[in-house]
């Protein structure tokens, strides 16, 4: 099945974005070689088209934090980090993953840089927006209506970068315009208010229907920007338990962000996708005897469907005929199986990261709610288990509780052919066709029940009878479990623990302590509760980057 992504849709383009390779990621050097003949960051930014080109390498800079940075990025760290999850990965390998996931160096002294590429790609990423925030002013635009849009989702753009990076690392320096400046990390406080300006600016400059059509699926929309200035903010108030505020000291009513949200409800034209399942690729499969392709055995909504408002586009190596590099979901492939396919059931194989807790699953799904099946594999339950060649998989595993998330997963054609291409041929390492969901109606409507909307009842009334639920009560607790069954293994559960506070959060890591194998034998999954908090749920900051900055940078507590 060739998942639903245009050949009009952002990231062709970032691929081929002339700013992306080249002048944008130079920061200044002190040697300076100027083309004659080819556009560099002081001559390029002169008119519409270059503008474009200039922004859609902005949207590149955060594709590239989700699909290059190794060995996780921000995905796979948030469910790892969470309790949904665990380390998992190949038995005998390094351990990585186990240093995320446990918060404790101990599984590996030697590993105080794991995500020194992902802080590069971050800071990679917010150079591009602050290089075309510094030139928007002096471009010519044909459509003046466009300069603010674009300026708008650069802005955007920003403060989704800001907001991930400002999450893991909590510690961070903070550039509003192109620096390679050895600067201080800064206070919190200050980066979220650039990220509420950012926000507030792109709620205010993108038209609310810009950006709508289908080939323009993966830009933002003012309606995304109003979702994720909610994300923020709760996260901020939470997590921090300070008075959200703009750059100007302006503070931020919750009342002000519920009627972003409330308005996104109403008027930004989104609706439930019917079927939970069809939202996920994996789990909206018919499986066929012997079927080679599933476009007439798949209920998929297609990536631009009518409930996600915000997608991290990928595009798959086979939908480009001009030879140019693609932006594939390079994570994907963690998630699948380790050394086995399961064409039955369309799902490919992978390196076995990030394990699901089956306490996890058990404390939050009941057996009759359909977003069980769909959310995730039961090796066991779903026949996995049957294939002859099966015990390849938990005997080179590492964490291992037989169940897998199938939200996000290598798929298969029955032929057992990787399905990363029509073919089948693409590599399915480096291939992976399926988008990330950022942001949906779901997540919104939760958000809304939980900052006191008038509509809660019927918001979690939608979303439960969805999944085949009865009625529940509104409250705090109960929207909290509602969100830890909806949003599962969406890289939103972690954070969702954080902003409750780092007590909340290290108790429910604990909870999920339980017995797995490692390759092949028989362990236990333990935590330190005390190094989680000492933490404070925060990642280690690279340590070579903190070399690099000649100990200007200070590493986080308890790394």
């Amino acid at each position: 099945m060739k998942l639903n992504i245009s050949k009009k849709s952002i990231l062709k383009a970032l691929t081929v974005a002339l700013l992306a390779g080249s002048t944008a990621s130079c920061a200044e050097s002190f040697l300076d070689v100027e083309s004659k003949t080819e556009p560099n960051s002081n001559s390029y930014y002169a008119n519409q088209a270059q503008a474009w080109r200039a922004l859609v390498g902005c949207y590149n800079g955060w594709l590239m934090t989700t699909t290059s940075p190794g060995p996780y990025g921000f995905y796979l760290t948030s469910i790892m980090m969470s309790d949904e999850c665990y380390g998992g990965g190949a038995y005998g390998n390094d351990y990585d993953s186990q240093v995320i996931d446990r918060f404790d160096t101990r599984y590996d002294p030697n590993k105080s840089s794991i995500m020194q590429a992902d802080w590069n790609a971050y800071y990679g990423g917010i150079y591009r927006c602050n290089m075309y925030m510094q030139k928007s002013e002096g471009i010519a635009f044909e459509d003046e209506g466009l300069k603010e849009q674009y300026a708008g989702e650069c802005r955007a753009l920003r403060a989704i970068l800001y907001f991930d990076a400002v999450r893991l690392w909590g510690n961070i320096p903070l550039l509003l315009e192109p620096s390679s400046e050895n600067l201080p990390q800064a206070d919190p406080a200050d980066v979220y208010a650039a990220i509420f300006d950012d926000l507030r600016y792109a709620i205010d400059n993108i038209p609310a229907g810009a950006n709508k059509d289908v080939n323009d699926f993966g830009r933002v929309t003012r309606a995304a920007a109003q979702g994720l200035f909610a994300r923020a903010y709760l996260y901020y108030t939470g997590y921090y338990g300070a008075e959200a505020k703009y750059t100007d000291g302006t503070a931020i009513a919750a009342a002000d962000v519920l009627a972003e949200l409330e308005d996104l409800i109403a008027n930004g034209g989104y609706s439930l996708v019917a079927d939970f399942k069809d939202l996920w690729p994996a789990a909206s499969l018919i499986p066929v005897e012997g079927s080679t392709g599933w476009a007439p055995e798949s209920t998929y909504a297609g990536n631009a469907n009518s409930e996600v408002i915000l997608s991290l586009n990928v595009t798959p190596q086979f939908s480009y005929n001009d030879g140019q590099f693609s932006g594939s979901n390079r994570w994907l492939v963690s998630l699948g199986m380790r050394n086995i396919t399961a064409p039955m059931l369309g799902l490919g194989q992978g390196w076995g990261i990030a394990p699901v807790s089956r306490g996890y699953v058990n404390r939050f799904f009941a057996s009759n709610d359909l977003r069980r099946a769909a959310s995730i594999v039961d090796y066991e339950k779903d026949g996995v288990a049957e294939l002859a060649d099966y015990s390849r998989f938990p005997n080179d595993a590492k964490d291992f509780t037989g169940i897998g998330v199938r939200k996000y997963t290598p798929m298969q054609f029955g032929n057992n052919t990787p399905a990363t291409s029509p073919d089948g041929t693409a590599n399915f390492m480096e291939n992976g066709s399926q988008n990330y969901v950022v942001l949906r109606l779901a997540d919104v409507m939760l958000m809304a029940a939980e900052l006191g909307s008038p509509n809660a009842a019927d918001y979690l009334h939608q979303i439960r009878s969805r999944a085949g639920l009865g009625d529940i009560a509104v409250n705090k607790q109960n929207i909290m479990g509602e969100r830890a069954r909806e949003l599962a293994f969406e890289g939103i559960r972690y954070w969702d623990l954080m902003r409750q506070g780092v007590e909340t959060m290290a108790d429910a890591i604990i909870a999920s302590q339980e017995d797995v194998t490692d390759g092949g034998q028989a362990a236990r999954i333990t935590y330190d509760r005390a190094k989680i908090i000492e933490k404070q749920g925060l990642c280690q900051i690279p340590s070579d980057q903190i070399t690099l900055s000649h100990g200007v940078l200070k590493q986080n507590p308890g790394w």
